[in-house]
């Protein structure tokens, strides 16, 4: 599977990495669905489908080479590196922009999820009562998603390993918010906020020679948590690329038009005009362990026109829309430029 990139191949397929990385992060917006718009969904499930018992006997027997090229190891890192990189790049410009300009940024990820829908179903023709079938049956889970009420906070390392599971799903199934189903499960703040800023801050000390951390509990904790939580999220994309390698072998349209009805139903989760509702004890709001509010729901609500953020937040939408577009524009002229 592995072949030849160009320089210009290479670094684009590090900023779709890094678009990646960043969308898995932000709640109610799926990597899958940026993967899969931006043309390289099915080469990263097959390629992970590559990582199997014979790939391990080519590790084993010392034929790294071989391990390399049979994984397509050269698209895996180029991709990865992207997606890593964006946790502490792209993802905390996104965490702080999502709380200035919370009802504008969900307005251009509700725009781009529009745009997606488009994008994916423009090309499929093939509306037989199976496939509307299927995609209604699509739509109705992410809707049932997107109301579920979140669950409490939850260190277990058993459970930790479970929400690396659970949440890479974000990565190989589009339109299924790994962020947002971590929410639901409670452990979106511990996992990817709290643990990765640990994570960070001791990367930098050990470059500058500083292992104070060793010696405190709190910090060994997070990295065991992040430890965990990596370690399932690895065994998560090796098996459900598998699973889904091979539906996608078999059933194609099928697969195509459940995830355009899941990514229609995850509409609800990124519509912009929301609030959290938390959990109250004695007209008192309820905090967790580190002071955090518990968010017990989100309350949606229809916009109010006469308001000039409103009108403001549409365009945003508008420019999320465009934004696909112009990347389908883009890769349309670019695969005409390749074949030409």
């Amino acid at each position: 599977m592995a072949r030849e990139r160009s320089f210009a191949d290479k670094f684009f397929l590090f900023l779709k990495g890094l678009s990646m990385g960043a969308a898995n992060k932000v709640p109610g917006v799926s990597g899958g669905m940026v993967s899969f718009v931006l043309g390289f969904y099915e080469e990263m499930i097959y390629s992970f489908k590559k990582i199997n018992f014979k790939a391990f006997k080519l590790l084993f027997n010392g034929r790294f080479k071989s391990f390399y090229y049979y994984t397509n190891a050269p698209f895996l890192v180029l991709v990865f590196s992207g997606s890593m990189f964006s946790y502490f790049s792209v993802s905390l410009v996104l965490d702080f922009l999502i709380d200035t300009y919370e009802l504008y940024v969900w307005s251009t990820f509700f725009g781009m999820i529009i745009g997606s829908i488009y994008y994916i179903s423009k090309d499929f023709n093939d509306w037989n009562t199976k496939n509307i079938i299927s995609m209604l049956a699509g739509a109705a889970v992410g809707i049932a998603i997107s109301f579920m009420s979140p669950a409490k906070e939850n260190d277990n390392l058993w459970f930790v390993f479970f929400c690396g599971i659970i949440g890479v799903s974000g990565m190989t199934l589009p339109g299924l918010s790994g962020s947002f189903i971590l929410i639901l499960m409670g452990n979106y703040v511990l996992l990817l906020v709290d643990s990765v800023a640990m994570l960070f801050k001791t990367l930098t000390e050990v470059f500058t020679g500083d292992f104070s951390f060793l010696k405190s509990e709190e910090r060994i904790q997070y990295l065991k948590i992040i430890g965990t939580f990596t370690l399932g999220s690895a065994f998560g994309l090796v098996t459900t690329s598998h699973i889904l390698g091979w539906v996608l072998k078999r059933w194609h349209q099928i697969v195509t038009a459940v995830i355009i009805g899941f990514i229609a139903g995850s509409l609800g989760i990124v519509w912009p005009w929301k609030k959290e509702i938390y959990k109250i004890v004695d007209n008192k709001i309820l905090l967790d362990s580190k002071g955090d509010k518990i968010i017990q729901n989100f309350e949606r609500y229809f916009p109010d026109f006469s308001s000039s953020q409103t009108w403001i937040a549409i365009v945003f939408v508008i420019i999320g829309m465009g934004i696909i577009l112009v990347l389908d524009k883009f890769s349309s002229n670019r695969k005409e430029l390749i074949d030409g």
